[in-house]
Formats: C-alpha cells, sequence, structure tokens
C-alpha cells in the first residue's frame, strides 16, 4: 500500500551525452533541463515501483519543476523524490535536484498507477 512520506534518492554523473548540447535543448555542454526532469521521474517511479501489484505500474502526468543552476560535465547529481499526496491513483510528488555545490532543481511530479497490459494496449491501439 502507498502511503505518504515514500522517498527515494538516485545519483547519476553529468557526461556529454546528457548535456543541452547533446539533447538538442541548449548550445552549451551542462546538464540538460530534460535530464534533470527524467532523472526526477525515474526516482518518483523507482520509490513506489516496489509497492505495486503485480501487474501495475506508474506514468507520469505531470511536471512543475525549477532548473535553478548548471551543473558542468564531471559533477554529480543526485535527486531526492518524497510522496507528498496520494489521491485514489493519483500521486504527488516532490523533488529536488542536487549537484555538488547545492541545490539546482525542485518541483513537483504526478503520476498516475495504471495497470500496464491494459495501459499498452490502449496506446497500441492508436497504431490502428
Amino acid at each position: 500500500m502507498l502511503t505518504v512520506g515514500i522517498s527515494n534518492e538516485i545519483e547519476k554523473e553529468v557526461t556529454k551525452e546528457n548535456t543541452a548540447l547533446a539533447i538538442g535543448s541548449g548550445m552549451l555542454e551542462v546538464f540538460a533541463t530534460p535530464a534533470m526532469t527524467a532523472m526526477m521521474e525515474e526516482a518518483c517511479m523507482k520509490s513506489v515501483q516496489g509497492e505495486m501489484e503485480d501487474g501495475w505500474g506508474t506514468v507520469g502526468t505531470g511536471l512543475n519543476i525549477g532548473h535553478l543552476s548548471a551543473t558542468p560535465v564531471g559533477m554529480k547529481v543526485r535527486c531526492v523524490s518524497k510522496l507528498v499526496e496520494v489521491d485514489g491513483r493519483r500521486l504527488v510528488f516532490d523533488v529536488q535536484a542536487f549537484d555538488e555545490s547545492g541545490l539546482v532543481g525542485q518541483g513537483t511530479h504526478e503520476r498516475f498507477m495504471i495497470q500496464n497490459d491494459k495501459f499498452f494496449e490502449k496506446a497500441q491501439k492508436k497504431l490502428g
């Protein structure tokens, strides 16, 4: 059962592959905002996945994130997530990202619990 307070922490190194220049979201070799938000989603998803029944998962449905400071290649980024609201199948997380100098991103992330097979089947129907 999912309860408020579930948390998780993951860490990654900033490499040339996850920079704004490589991803196409900017012109500089600094940690890309899309890479940071993906990391935040990953931390949230992994925090609750072990609590889900077999065949169930979560999908991201909303982000309200601020990227506050640039992180250069070679530094590590640590993302911390905390489940702050459970409303039926809707989950809301507070998320923060830190590099070795301090806070670089923060905000909220919303996810919904889904039955994996049903969700995938519905998506596949779009192919005709």
